[in-house]
C-alpha cells in the first residue's frame, strides 16, 4: 500500500478554495499510485477555533461531492480536515472518501485545553480498515494521550498516522513522541503536518515517516507544501514538492 501525507498551506475561512487546492494534492498523489491520502487538521478551512462554529458543516457537503468523484474516479481513499457540526458544538474531524462507499467521519475525543472553549469531543473509531490492513488515526493532541495509540494497537492496527496543525515547538514535541510509539508497538507512524499560518501560530510542517524501530525514513521541511509518500511494502519513501 502507497500512503501519501499532503503537507500543504491553508486558505483561512475559504472551503472552496482550499478544496481547489485539496484537488491539486489528490491528483498528484493519485498519480504516483497512492491508495490513501491524509491532509493536516482542519485543512479545508485551515486550523482557525474562532471561526469553527461559523464554518463546521458535515460529511454530506454538497461542496464535498466533487472530491468523492476523484476519489471514486482514481481509486484513492482521501481524508481531508473539517470542522463539523453536532447538535452541542463543532468536532475537529477527518472525513474520509472512499471509492464507491459511505463517507466516514473520525472526530478528534481529546482535545488540548485551549480547544475546549471552541471544539467538543468527538466520536471515533479505533481503526481505518483498508484491505488488510488496520490504520490507526489520530488528530494533533491525541498523540500525547496514551490511552489513544493503545487504543488502536489493542485493536491491531499496523500502522498509526497522526494528522496535525503544529508550531514548531509542538513538532519538536511530536518528534520526540512519534518515534517511541512505533518503537513501543513495532509498526510504522506518519505524521502530516499545516505550514503558514494558523489561528495565532505558523504550522511549522516536517511532515514525517518513521519506521517500526523509531527511524525517521524522511521528512519535508517546514516551509514547502509537497507529498510525502511511504510505501508500506518497500518500507521506503519518496518525497515532491508542490510549487
Amino acid at each position: 500500500m502507497k500512503i501519501s501525507l499532503a503537507q500543504t498551506r491553508s486558505f483561512k475561512g475559504k472551503i472552496e478554495q482550499n478544496i481547489i487546492h485539496h484537488k491539486k494534492f489528490i491528483s498528484v498523489a493519485a498519480s504516483r499510485q497512492a491508495d490513501l491520502v491524509i491532509f493536516p487538521e482542519l485543512s479545508i478551512t485551515g486550523y482557525e477555533p474562532s471561526l469553527a462554529s461559523e464554518l463546521a458543516t458535515t460529511k454530506e457537503d454538497i461542496r464535498f461531492n466533487e472530491l468523492q468523484a476523484i476519489s471514486n474516479d482514481r481509486k484513492i481513499v482521501v481524508g481531508i480536515g473539517v470542522p463539523t457540526a453536532q447538535p452541542e458544538g463543532a468536532c475537529i474531524s477527518l472525513v474520509l472518501f472512499q471509492p464507491f462507499k459511505e463517507k466516514i467521519v473520525y472526530s478528534k475525543k481529546h482535545l488540548h485545553v485551549d480547544e475546549e472553549p471552541f471544539f467538543i469531543s468527538g466520536e471515533n473509531f479505533p481503526v481505518l480498515q483498508m484491505n488488510s490492513l488496520n490504520i490507526g488515526l489520530a488528530i494533533c493532541y491525541e498523540i500525547s494521550v496514551p490511552e489513544h495509540a493503545e487504543e488502536a494497537f489493542i485493536n491491531k492496527a499496523g500502522i498509526y498516522i497522526a494528522s496535525a496543525a503544529k508550531t514548531g515547538a509542538g513538532t519538536l514535541k511530536a518528534y520526540q513522541t512519534l518515534p517511541g510509539i512505533a518503537q513501543k508497538y513495532q509498526v510504522p507512524v506518519l505524521y502530516v503536518n499545516s505550514i503558514g499560518p494558523s489561528d495565532n501560530f505558523t504550522s511549522a510542517g516536517q511532515s514525517a515517516v518513521w519506521d517500526k524501530h523509531g527511524n525517521l525514513l524522511g521528512q519535508l521541511d517546514d516551509i514547502s507544501e509537497g507529498i510525502l509518500m511511504y510505501d508500506t511494502e518497500t518500507d521506503t519513501i519518496s518525497k515532491t514538492i508542490l510549487q
